[in-house]
């Protein structure tokens, strides 16, 4: 399994309660192989697009209770399926991740900013969802929140891969804000950097910051190590908006990574994590 993708969202670690981690990694897998499917490897587009619907229509026969065929039987299918017997996974969740990874192949520029999180709602925030049905929470402030933390983490890691997404053929900053900077797509497919492209990005990285503080207070919703683990999510993002700023914005030709030395202080950062004063911020 790829360890490039997915590293800003903790998988299985050893401060998800045991008991959950099963169905955890069930959950990665699933997500992870079908994005390789849709990226990986050197297929054509009508070679991807088939097995992304090979793989649905094996989602559909374990939703079923039917056996999935045997390309992704023993690693993918089977364990989803004990999982989502015993948490009663919602099966439109793990299909919006489906139609994420599908439009992935026909769709590399967004108009504006809505449209971008539209995309976030179908590749992100379903995991967060899936999660949070794991650990039992279900109240409207709490998907909001959790929606808030997938989506800005899916922002940041497009602000962070600029200089891999340009190359492959994808823009992910919003055509608006393009414009306004008074950039081209093929600034961004160039990975040519500028005073103006670095304007952009630190607008854009603000836009993701004040969106993951809009959902950080879900931390202390969440109990026990699940929620220790989720502090380390939110701090994970916000560093590496800090390592973006530190390198004045210049994310079209420097890809910033999380790395040991930054445990430390995202550890401090998680220990200083305050719940709102008032509960009804909270609950």
């Amino acid at each position: 399994m790829s360890q490039q993708h997915y590293e800003n969202f903790p998988v299985a670690s050893w401060l998800c309660p045991k008991a959950l981690r099963p169905a955890v990694a069930a959950i990665y897998q699933f997500a992870r192989t079908a994005d390789d499917l849709a990226d990986e490897g050197e297929a054509s587009p009508a070679q991807r697009s088939a097995d992304l619907r090979a793989y649905r229509c094996d989602l559909q026969a374990v939703a079923q209770a039917l056996e999935p065929s045997a390309r992704w039987a023993s690693n993918v299918f089977r364990p989803l399926a004990e999982v989502r017997q015993q948490f009663r996974l919602p099966l439109p969740l793990l299909h919006d991740l489906l139609n994420a990874f599908e439009q992935d192949l026909y769709k590399s520029a967004y108009i504006d900013r809505n449209d971008l999180l539209g995309y976030c709602r179908l590749s992100a925030n379903p995991v967060g969802r899936l999660l949070l049905h794991l650990y039992g929470v279900s109240d409207a402030a709490a998907l909001k929140r959790s929606d808030a933390i997938c989506s800005s983490l899916q922002l940041i890691n497009f602000w962070q891969d600029f200089s891999r997404d340009g190359p492959q053929g994808r823009v992910y900053a919003p055509q608006t804000d393009l414009d306004r900077h008074g950039l081209s797509r093929g600034d961004l497919l160039a990975c040519r950097d500028s005073p103006a492209a670095r304007a952009m990005t630190r607008e854009l990285c603000e836009w993701a910051r004040q969106l993951m503080l809009e959902g950080a207070p879900l931390v202390h919703q969440i109990k026990g190590r699940a929620g220790w683990e989720l502090r380390l999510v939110v701090q994970g993002g916000l560093r590496i908006l800090e390592k973006i700023k530190a390198m004045h914005y210049a994310s079209l030709t420097q890809r910033p990574v999380l790395t040991a030395m930054d445990a430390p202080t995202m550890l401090w950062q998680a220990m200083r994590m305050r719940a709102p004063i008032n509960p009804e911020e909270v609950s």
